[in-house]
């Protein structure tokens, strides 16, 4: 894997991680990353970064320490109760991500089957550090779907509100998420890249194989580089 630095650049094809922080410190006290995705490379520019999560891509996910998904666990007690990661395989079809630099979110294309478009997914997140393997951030809970007739939903609001409740976002940062989130919306209402682009007609070469989890996915500080 190459892109050590801010020049550098992954090539179509290349197999990277999309990883995510965990949103408290670990029992060391360290952070970690709970969210791991490997994904295929479709292009990376100055101006965007594309890649494709591949149906049955074997990823790292959080979940309860007995196990039970974290979507299960009443929201009252869902970032408070105690946690562990697993290795699972992404259900549903794949999953065409695009990140331009320095936008504190990124946007996700979803199909159903057939390649029937379905929706733009606005995940508001840390702007993403790139380091030798992929990039890394930390989701900020609060998200946006934007559909092909160009109407919008926030998404996750209750968690956002329990996020901060529980102390995991301050006032300061739920300010900042929320402004991303208009900024986003603005870009929707424009109807500026990347939802302007045809992202929704791509299509993955059917050549790539479906890239593996590697054994050491949370190497490297998530922080290594900007």
């Amino acid at each position: 894997m190459t892109g050590t630095d801010r020049t550098a650049r992954w090539s179509p094809g290349e197999h990277i991680l999309w990883r995510y922080r965990g949103h408290a410190p670990d029992r060391s006290g360290r952070e970690h990353v709970d969210i791991c995705r490997p994904v295929t490379v479709v292009q990376d520019t100055e101006e965007i970064l594309a890649v494709w999560m591949a149906p049955g891509t074997e990823c790292v996910k959080p979940v309860l320490a007995d196990g039970t998904p974290v979507h299960q666990q009443p929201l009252a007690t869902r970032y408070t109760a105690p946690r562990t990661v697993v290795r699972d395989r992404w259900f549903g079809t794949g999953v065409l991500k695009l990140a331009r630099p320095g936008d504190p979110w990124s946007v996700w294309l979803f199909w159903d089957s057939g390649w029937q478009f379905r929706s733009w997914y606005v995940n508001l997140e840390e702007p993403r550090t790139r380091w030798a393997g992929g990039v890394d951030s930390e989701d900020h809970f609060l998200d946006i779907s934007v559909y092909p007739d160009r109407s919008w939903v926030w998404r996750d609001e209750d968690e956002f509100e329990q996020a901060q409740r529980v102390g995991l976002m301050g006032p300061e940062k739920a300010r900042r998420v929320r402004d991303a989130g208009q900024a986003a919306l603005a870009a929707v209402n424009a109807w500026d890249s990347p939802f302007s682009d045809g992202w929704e007609e791509w299509r993955p070469d059917p050549g790539w194989r479906v890239p593996e989890l590697p054994e050491d996915w949370s190497r490297v500080p998530a922080r290594l580089a900007s």
